[in-house]
């Protein structure tokens, strides 16, 4: 995995939805699809390895997604109209963006 996919507490990411919102929705919620990593944890029983985030909107819940499909490219033909390569993509706040974990 290159550095580009590496992801660590306190990285922010973006999901590829973000990239179908209108710019009204975008201005009525700026945050949405946009996420903080915590880690990645591994299940108790089945030692699956997940992705632990927070999200940056509504009520900012903490979420878990199996690694490797947080990791995965998003299905373009499915979404052909998605830009992004992958399902999370690493972006940087603004200061004004960024909240504390």
């Amino acid at each position: 995995m290159d550095n580009a996919r590496k992801f660590y507490p306190g990285d922010y990411v973006i999901h590829y939805k973000r990239s179908l919102m209108t710019a009204a929705q975008l201005s009525r919620e700026p945050n949405m699809f946009r996420y903080v990593i915590f880690g990645v944890a591994e299940h108790s029983k089945t030692g699956e390895k997940l992705m632990i985030y927070r999200q940056l909107f509504g009520l900012c819940k903490l979420r878990a997604r199996p690694l490797d499909e947080f990791l995965s490219e998003v299905d373009h033909e499915k979404h052909p109209e998605v830009t992004q390569k992958y399902r999370f993509e690493k972006y940087i706040p603004t200061p004004r963006e960024e909240l504390p974990l």
